[in-house]
C-alpha cells in the first residue's frame, strides 16, 4: 500500500508504515520514498525484535540508534517506554521522527537528535536528560549509495559501552549484515542471535 504524504516540504509516494502493537496498534507512521536511500527495519525483523523484548519494554528508557525513520524507537513508545531517545545523522530522517513523534502526540515521552553514532556518545546523557538506558537498539545502514558494505556495529557497540550508558541489567541490540562481525566490546558477552534472511540480530549484556 502506498500513501501521498507532504514531507520535509515535498510530496512522496511512499510505503505504509505501521504500528504493530500497543497503544497505537495499526498507527500508520510518515516515512521515507523508496529511492531515499533510507531502508526501514522489515515488519518482520520488527515482530520478531519485540517479541523477544516484550517483558523489558514496558516503563524502559530506549535508545533508538541510526533511528533511521523510527520505527523502531516508535513500537517502544506504542508498547509502554518511558522514555525513548532517538539519533539519526540525515536530515530528512530527523525531519520525520519528529512529524511522528508529534503526530502520535509523544513529543514528551521521545527525543530526536541530530548526531553520527559512530562518534563517542558521551553526549547522549546530557543532551537527552536520560542517564542510562534499558535497551538500546542499533540498526546501521549495510551499505552505502554506491553499494559499498558499511561495517559500522563493532564502532557503535564500542561506543556504547565507553560511554557507560548502559544498567546493569540493561541490553544492546545489534541489527547488522550477516557478513558484518559484531563482537561483543569489551566486558559484554553476547546471549543470543537470530538470523533473518541477510540480517543477524544480535543481543548482549553485561559479563
Amino acid at each position: 500500500m502506498m500513501i501521498s504524504v507532504a514531507t520535509v516540504g515535498i510530496s512522496y509516494n511512499i510505503p505504509v508504515l505501521r504500528i504493530i502493537a500497543g497503544t497505537a496498534r495499526g498507527r500508520k507512521l510518515l516515512s521515507l520514498p523508496k529511492d531515499s536511500g533510507v531502508k526501514p527495519i522489515s515488519g518482520r525483523i520488527k515482530q520478531s525484535l519485540f517479541d523477544i523484548l516484550r517483558p523489558k519494554v514496558p516503563s524502559s528508557r530506549f535508545l533508538d540508534l541510526y533511528a533511521g525513520t523510527g520505527a523502531v524507537g516508535m513500537e517502544a513508545l506504542s508498547r509502554g517506554a518511558e522514555k525513548v531517545v532517538f539519533v539519526e545523522l540525515d536530515k530528512r530522517c530527523v525531519e520525520v521522527i519528529e512529524k511522528n513523534l508529534e503526530r502520535s502526540g509523544w513529543a514528551v515521552r521521545g527525543k530526536v537528535f541530530r548526531a553520527n553514532a559512530l562518534s563517542a556518545l558521551t553526549w547522549v546523557p546530557f543532551r537527552s536528560g536520560v542517564q542510562k538506558f534499558d535497551l538500546v537498539f542499533m540498526g546501521p545502514p549495510y551499505r552505502d549509495r554506491e553499494e559499498r558494505p558499511l561495517f559500522y556495529c563493532k564502532q557503535t557497540l564500542q561506543n556504547v559501552a565507553s560511554a557507560g550508558i548502559l544498567e546493569e541489567s540493561g541490553w544492546i541490540v545489534a541489527q547488522h549484515h550477516f557478513r558484518e562481525e559484531a563482537p561483543a566490546p569489551e566486558g559484554f558477552v553476547k546471549f543470543r542471535e537470530t538470523r533473518y534472511g541477510d540480517s543477524w540480530l544480535n543481543f548482549f549484556k553485561r559479563a
